[in-house]
């Protein structure tokens, strides 16, 4: 994904805002429609909140909607999921970019098996061998938008998609593309489902991180940085918000020492020692409070982008001996799903776009530069061993190139 914002795109609140309510319905178990400019369009329902009740449903309403085998629903899977499930020569396999397609074409496959197929914590209720024959093809902007509506609801990267065709009202029409968009967004609302563009869904990270807005400030004065201001940004849809923390009074006319930290339920708040976050959040409060000034960037994605319910998925995994990075990509992320577009906004709206960053995390400075943000000197930030985290600190150093 770029993350230049040099080049600003214009999406507008409404988009951001279906996007949102896609996400919320999806989480919630119902199925959405997307649709792309050229009149592709397919029913989405998350992998991990199907059942058979809902899965019925989306077959029933498919039959609505088309009546060739296109329409027949599709498993879609990242090619990592399909590889740690037993299918090695999954690249080979898949047919769009970055997606894993099986057909289920009959009832033979029930929800249980679909979910465990998405789902590695649980035991596996599926055959490979019975599995292979139905690899298939699948719409790649549609696919890819099922799959990226899944990791913005923060559920695993699995969909179910079913492709619909849908009668023009007005045949004679000569709008070209606008009518059968229009047919599509009223079959939907026909039906009581939300449609959203596929077009949209690609944009959203984007657009919600150009969309932030300061909706909130006040001083919280914190053990080592007693003069703290912390100011709340949220995007118009009201999606995800983020922090800023801002410690003494920074210059912008120089070079302000800033943190890009992503938020850790379990180490920010528990005091868990299964990471090194607690001591990197209150480590870098007390170097900006020693060092007079500085800004931390309080950022809103869990378990490198992933969520927390599918870190906590990632820490059994981990406790079956995979790897912090081997664990995402079991679950079908990326070892790192992180973005930094809202972290470069927020300095930007703030004033600063020169900064000196607290990290040993190369990637974060690379993300910074292309955003934008000029990082005119990496200030190491790391805390040894607590006897607990020796092989996920090494994990970092080894897979994320961490300087430790």
């Amino acid at each position: 994904m770029s993350e230049l914002l040099a080049t600003r795109i214009t999406i507008a609140s409404n988009a951001l805002q279906s996007v949102e309510r896609a996400v919320a319905d999806l989480r919630r178990g119902a199925c959405v429609v997307t649709y792309t400019s050229d009149g592709l369009a397919a029913l989405v329902q998350s992998a991990e909140t199907l059942c058979d009740a809902t899965l019925a449903q989306l077959k029933t309403l498919t039959s609505e909607g088309a009546g060739n085998r296109e329409s027949l629903p599709r498993l879609l899977l990242t090619a990592r999921r399909a590889a740690a499930i037993g299918f090695e020569d999954a690249q080979a396999l898949i047919p769009v970019n970055g997606v894993f397609a099986l057909s289920l074409d009959n009832n033979a496959i029930e929800a249980s098996a679909i979910q465990s197929l998405a789902d590695p914590t649980g035991a596996p209720a599926y055959d490979i061998e019975v599995l292979r024959p139905r690899i298939t093809a699948a719409p790649a902007a549609l696919s890819e938008s099922a799959i990226d509506l899944a990791k913005l609801a923060r559920l695993l990267p699995a969909a179910i998609i079913a492709q619909i065709v849908v009668a023009s009202t007005n045949p004679g029409s000569s709008s070209g593309q606008t009518q059968p968009i229009q047919a599509i967004r009223e079959w939907a609302a026909q039906r009581d489902l939300l449609s959203v563009a596929a077009q949209d869904i690609a944009d959203y990270r984007l657009g919600a991180a150009q969309a932030l807005t300061k909706v909130a400030s006040a001083k919280i004065p914190l053990s080592h940085a007693e003069n703290t201001r912390v100011v709340a940004f949220r995007p118009n849809d009201g999606g995800v918000e983020h922090l800023a923390l801002i410690i003494g009074e920074p210059d912008p006319s120089s070079p302000v020492l800033a943190r890009m930290h992503s938020e850790c339920f379990t180490g920010d708040l528990l005091g868990s020692l299964r990471c090194d976050c607690g001591d990197q959040l209150r480590g870098a409060i007390r170097t900006m409070g020693e060092a007079g000034s500085g800004i931390l960037l309080y950022l809103s994605q869990e378990g490198r982008g992933i969520g927390l319910i599918n870190k906590l998925r990632a820490y059994e995994l981990q406790d079956r001996g995979a790897d912090t990075a081997e664990a995402n990509e079991q679950l079908g992320f990326d070892a790192d799903e992180r973005i930094y577009l809202p972290a470069a906004e927020m300095l930007r709206q703030l004033g600063f776009k020169r900064i000196r960053l607290l990290t040993n995390n190369p990637q974060k400075v690379t993300a910074l530069a292309r955003c934008g943000i000029s990082v005119e000197d990496r200030v190491a930030h790391h805390f040894p061993s607590n006897g607990h985290n020796q092989f996920y600190l090494e994990t970092k150093a080894a897979r994320f190139g961490h300087y430790l």
